[in-house]
């Protein structure tokens, strides 16, 4: 542990340009993919604010488990159904694990979709915490 003090000390220029890399590289990484919320803030959101949670997963994936009151719109069509996505209310994205939403995240935002955030950890987080799904 001395020595790092001292690589530290010796080496402070090149310790702090890694640091300042390493901060912008987590912003930039967050802001990416827009942020994330966890189950339990979903869960306020949709009764506080009337928040728009849409699955982006196919509809056979869809039937066999999602988010009460979720909309199913498949990423692969999310483009056409645009026009149908409010403006005025808070949107939230669940795809399987969190990647896919980070991704139509970009892309809302790009059409002038401010308000999105995607689930944190996606629908495999919500059943690891034994969350309610609805099945058709």
């Amino acid at each position: 542990m001395e020595r790092f003090f001292e690589f530290i000390t010796h080496h402070y220029i090149l310790v702090s340009a890694f640091l300042g890399l390493l901060i912008a590289y987590v912003l930039v990484e967050m802001q990416r993919g827009g942020r994330s919320v966890s189950p339990q803030t979903l869960t306020s959101m949709v009764n506080k604010q009337k928040a728009l949670v849409i699955d982006l997963r196919d509809p056979n994936e869809f039937k066999q488990g999602h988010i009460t009151g979720s909309r199913n719109i498949p990423y692969a069509r999310l483009t056409e159904k645009l026009q149908e996505l409010p403006k005025d209310c808070p949107i939230i994205l669940v795809c399987q694990l969190g990647q896919v939403a980070g991704t139509a995240a970009r892309q809302l935002k790009s059409q002038g979709i401010l308000d999105v955030a995607k689930l944190e950890g996606g629908l495999s987080n919500w059943k690891s915490q034994s969350l309610p799904l609805v099945k058709k």
